[in-house]
C-alpha cells in the first residue's frame, strides 16, 4: 500500500483496533512474556545490539526521569533515542531522537511515513504471532533507533519490568526510580512482590541504580542483584550529588521532581565515573540538558501550566490551570503534598478528577486532598470509570463533588465557579490530562 495521510490514519486505527493497547482496553492487551519480543526482534536482525541502552524501570517517575537523562545527554553531543509510554494526543510521542544541533537540543518524533513503512514491512509477523500494541511499539522504536544510527537509546520500561516487552536489551545501566503498589494483579499484592518484578531488568554483568528504596525493597534488589550477577548495586541516596539543581532552575515542575533529580544526577554521575559512555560530558552541558527537558524532548503533562491567570494561557476563563498525570496512589501522595502546600495561595482549589476503572480507587482516595472543591469526570474510551462511579465510590471516603459527563464540561464547570485568586488543578488519568490537552490545542 504506497503512503498517504489517509492512509496513515487507516493504519493507525487498525492498529489500535487490531492489537489494543492496554492504556486503552486494560486486561485483554495484557501478554506477559517475551517470547514473542525474541521472535520479532529476530526477524528484524537484532536493531537493539548496534547501539547502547539505558533502562528505566519503576512505578512513577519512570517518564520524567528517562525524559532527564535522555536531554542531559544529547546536550553532550550524544545521538539519543528516547522510547516512552503511554502517548499523550499523538502516537508518535512514544519515539523520538533527541539531539544537539546548530539552535541547541532538539527533538523529533518518528516520521508518519516511517510508522507507516514499518507496519507494511511487518504484517505478515502480525499476522502469524499477533503480537501486543506495546511489543509491536517497542519493536518499531528499536528498529528506528538503528535506521537513524543513535549512540544510546533511553527505554522506559512499560508494564513491571521482568516480563515487559523491552526487558528484550542488555542495558550499560539498569534503573529502577522507586516502587509503589500499582498493577497488584500482574505484579503482585505487595511491595516486596513488586520489587522483585521490577527488579527483573537488572542483568548479569551490568550495574544497577535504585533511584528509592525502603528497607524491604533495598533488600529484594540486593537479593536479585547477587541471583543474577550484576557488576554492582547503587543506590541513589548513597551517592554524592552530581549536579546541583534547585526545582526553580528546571522546567519540569512538581515536588516529586526532587526526587527524580536526584536519581538522573546518580545516573550521569555513573555514565562519568564508571566510563559507561565513550563521550566526555561537560557538566555545564549536563544541567543545561536536565534544566531544560520539558522543552528540549517535547514532554507534557507533568505539572504543566496550561493557563496563567487573566487568561493569558488561551483557554478562555479566570483562573490558572496545572494539568498533572498522577493516577496512582504512590504518585497522588506528593499531589495532595505539593497542593496542601500551595494552598494558601489561592482563595479555592476545583480539582478535576478522573480515573480508570481498573485503579485502586480506595488507595487513590486516602491520598486525595481535602480541602479543595472537586469536579468528577470520566475521559472517553472503555477503561474510564463513569463519574457517577467515581462520585459513589469517593463518597465513601467523604468526598463529595460536581458531576459532569465529559472532560471539556468538567473544564466549563470549573470556569464557570472559579475565580482569579482560584486555581484549576486536573489529574488522575493520562487519558484526561490528553483530552485537557487536546483543548488546549484547538482553543
Amino acid at each position: 500500500m504506497k503512503y498517504s495521510d489517509v492512509a496513515y490514519e487507516e493504519m493507525l486505527e487498525w492498529l489500535f483496533t487490531r492489537f489494543p493497547s492496554y492504556q486503552r482496553v486494560g486486561d485483554r492487551a495484557f501478554k506477559p512474556g517475551i517470547d514473542t519480543m525474541r521472535k520479532y526482534i529476530s526477524r528484524l536482525e537484532y536493531p537493539h545490539l548496534q547501539y547502547k541502552a539505558i533502562h528505566i524501570a519503576g512505578t512513577n517517575g519512570k517518564g520524567s526521569v528517562s525524559h532527564m537523562t535522555a536531554s542531559a545527554l544529547a546536550c553532550c553531543g550524544v545521538k539519543v533515542g528516547l522510547y516512552t509510554s503511554p502517548h499523550l494526543t499523538d502516537f508518535r510521542e512514544r519515539m523520538k531522537i533527541i539531539s544537539q544541533g546548530d539552535a541547541g537540543c532538539t527533538y523529533e518524533m518518528i516520521l508518519k511515513e516511517e510508522v507507516f513503512a514499518f507496519m507494511e514491512r511487518c504484517r505478515e509477523f502480525l499476522d502469524n504471532y499477533n503480537p501486543s500494541f506495546f511489543e509491536i511499539t517497542t519493536a518499531m522504536a528499536l528498529d528506528w533507533f538503528r535506521s537513524r544510527d543513535i549512540d544510546v537509546a533511553v527505554i522506559e520500561c512499560g508494564l513491571g519490568g521482568r516480563l515487559d516487552s523491552t526487558n528484550i536489551v542488555t542495558p550499560i545501566l539498569s534503573v529502577i526510580t522507586n516502587i509503589g503498589l500499582e498493577h497488584c494483579e500482574y505484579l503482585g499484592h505487595t511491595i516486596e512482590e513488586i520489587a522483585r518484578e521490577k527488579a527483573g531488568i537488572i542483568k548479569a554483568g551490568v550495574p544497577a541504580l535504585v533511584g528509592e528504596s525502603t528497607p524491604e525493597t533495598r533488600v529484594v534488589f540486593e537479593q536479585v542483584a547477587a541471583e543474577v550477577g550484576a557488576s554492582e548495586l547503587f543506590f541513589a541516596e548513597e551517592l554524592p550529588p552530581f549536579f546541583t539543581l534547585s526545582l526553580d532552575e528546571i522546567d519540569l515542575k512538581g515536588d516529586c521532581q526532587q526526587r527524580n533529580l536526584r536519581t538522573v544526577s546518580a545516573i550521569l554521575s555513573l555514565m562519568s565515573t564508571k566510563g559507561l559512555l565513550n563521550t566526555k560530558c561537560d557538566i555545564n552541558e549536563l544541567s543545561n540538558g536536565v534544566s531544560n527537558a520539558a522543552a528540549f524532548t517535547g514532554l507534557r503533562g507533568r505539572w504543566e501550566r496550561l493557563r496563567e491567570p487573566a487568561n493569558n494561557g488561551g483557554i478562555q476563563g479566570k483562573a490558572p490551570i496545572i494539568c498533572d498525570t498522577a493516577h496512582n496512589a504512590h504518585a497522588m501522595r506528593w499531589v495532595r503534598e505539593q497542593i496542601d502546600k500551595i494552598s494558601c495561595e489561592y482563595e479555592n482549589i476545583f480539582l478535576i478528577l478522573g480515573v480508570v476503572a481498573d485503579k485502586d480507587l480506595d488507595s487513590i482516595a486516602s491520598y486525595l486532598p481535602r480541602d479543595v472543591h472537586f469536579i468528577l469526570t470520566n475521559s472517553t474510551g472503555e477503561r474510564a470509570l463513569p463519574a457517577v462511579k467515581l462520585a459513589n465510590c469517593l463518597s465513601d471516603h467523604g468526598i463529595n463533588g460536581h458531576i459532569t459527563a465529559s472532560v471539556k464540561e468538567a473544564l466549563e464547570k470549573a470556569d464557570s465557579l472559579a475565580g482569579e485568586e482560584d486555581l484549576i488543578f486536573i489529574c488522575g488519568s493520562n487519558f484526561v490530562v490528553a483530552e485537557v490537552l487536546e483543548i488546549v490545542s484547538s482553543v
